[in-house]
């Protein structure tokens, strides 16, 4: 064995598992239990968010858009009969592999194929009986892409199993959280704040987004936070109409919106709030739409609580801001869930807002967090009053999870 092979094989680097044994075992059984229910005999997993509830896994680099030659490569498959999953990598991360992970079978591709093999994943899992049957790939996400998924698609084929989208079945899994994926949304959201108070201590005229950016990353990471799912918008001006617009070297100046959107990061986990910014007392008609704005998070207050129906949710926030005259000035009015997430994105599978019927016949059960945006038009174009909260159900509460104050927040 060479050095290199000694390096990837025999090096014991120091386990940074993010969950316990016990907790992913946990996640395995609720995931073969979904499975069965689907009549899905094997699962074939390849979304980061996928590995990691799983198994802990997690990289800076996952071939999304990587040379012909260096395809995606890493994945774990499951199996509705069997107590382990297999995860299967390049011999490049069998180190990364033994850090996060606390895989008992792992197998990785020979050097004399190509990284990523569909013919070599194929064998390995028919060698195990895993492609007798149904076999779900995760045809929503963007990991594999177009050419690898045909190519896995069309080996397990050639190997006996039929082939279905199988993406929903995990995103239902990850829905409601474990205590211990709850504290990791609490901790998010410590961090969040953090984040929040440093950007606010930093807007000013004169002062550039990247600036105030720069500030609210170097707090959330002197915090315990982790790089967020998305690229963090601080928009300033009218700029703020294009809510995912990029930070740049703009200088804010007196008299204008300054609006940040962030998410604190905890073991992957988001908790995600945004607020606005007016460098300088706003004129009346301004803080008048604004303060009428807040107050709908005062009317969701009063609503919150464990199991509360969408629908209700939903009919409650658009009853009041038709009754305010707030309705012709939305943005959009909703939210989605909040969890376990990787760039290029933080926002969760399950959606909702009042012009939809989809999910509101469902309840925000315990062991599930949401944000909820707020979005409004001011007036000649001065750009957008945006705030996002987030809420955590737990079983005997409801919280909204941020400690800034909804109202537009004036920079003196």
């Amino acid at each position: 064995m060479d050095y290199r092979d000694d390096v990837y094989f025999n090096s014991k680097p120091e386990n940074e598992s993010p969950f316990s044994a016990e907790e992913f075992a946990s996640r395995l059984t609720r995931l073969r239990q979904k499975m069965a229910e689907a009549k899905i005999d094997m699962l074939y997993l390849m979304a980061p968010e996928s590995m990691y509830y799983l198994s802990g896994y997690q990289a800076e680099w996952y071939q999304a858009q990587s040379p012909q030659q260096w395809p995606a490569s890493s994945a774990i498959a499951v199996h509705v009969d069997h107590d382990r999953y297999i995860l299967f990598d390049s011999e490049r991360e069998a180190v990364l592999g033994r850090i996060f992970t606390r895989s008992v079978d792992t197998r990785y591709f020979p050097r004399d194929a190509l990284r990523g093999s569909a013919e070599f994943i194929a064998t390995e899992l028919k060698r195990e009986g895993w492609l007798n049957g149904t076999v779900g790939m995760e045809f929503w996400s963007y990991r594999p892409n177009r050419m690898i998924s045909h190519r896995l698609e069309d080996a397990f084929t050639a190997a006996g199993a039929k082939v279905v989208d199988g993406t929903q079945l995990l995103r239902e899994v990850r829905w409601v959280k474990s205590p211990a994926e709850v504290e990791c949304l609490k901790e998010a959201a410590r961090i969040a704040n953090v984040g929040m108070a440093a950007a606010r201590a930093a807007i000013g005229a004169g002062v550039s987004e990247l600036e105030v950016y720069g500030e609210m990353v170097r707090a959330m990471a002197c915090a315990g936070g982790e790089n967020p799912g998305i690229t963090m918008p601080v928009l300033s001006g009218t700029k703020t109409n294009a809510l995912h617009g990029l930070a740049t070297r703009r200088k804010m100046q007196h008299g204008e919106m300054v609006l940040v959107d962030l998410s604190g990061v905890f073991k992957r986990y988001h908790i995600n709030i945004a607020r606005s910014f007016s460098i300088g007392e706003p004129s009346p008609e301004v803080k008048d739409l604004t303060d009428r704005a807040a107050r709908s998070m005062d009317v969701i207050r009063s609503i919150l609580r464990p199991n509360l129906p969408v629908r209700e949710f939903n009919t409650t926030v658009m009853d009041y801001l038709k009754k305010e005259g707030l309705w012709e000035r939305r943005g959009w009015i909703g939210g989605y869930e909040m969890g376990a997430a990787f760039p290029p994105d933080w926002v969760g599978n399950f959606i909702f807002d009042p012009l939809s019927d989809v999910n509101a016949d469902r309840l925000f059960e315990p062991g599930t967090a949401v944000n909820y945006e707020n979005q409004f038009f001011m007036p000649a174009h001065q750009g957008q009053y945006f705030t996002i909260e987030s809420f955590l159900f737990e079983q005997d509460k409801a919280s909204m999870l941020s400690d800034q104050p909804f109202e537009l927040i004036v920079i003196d």
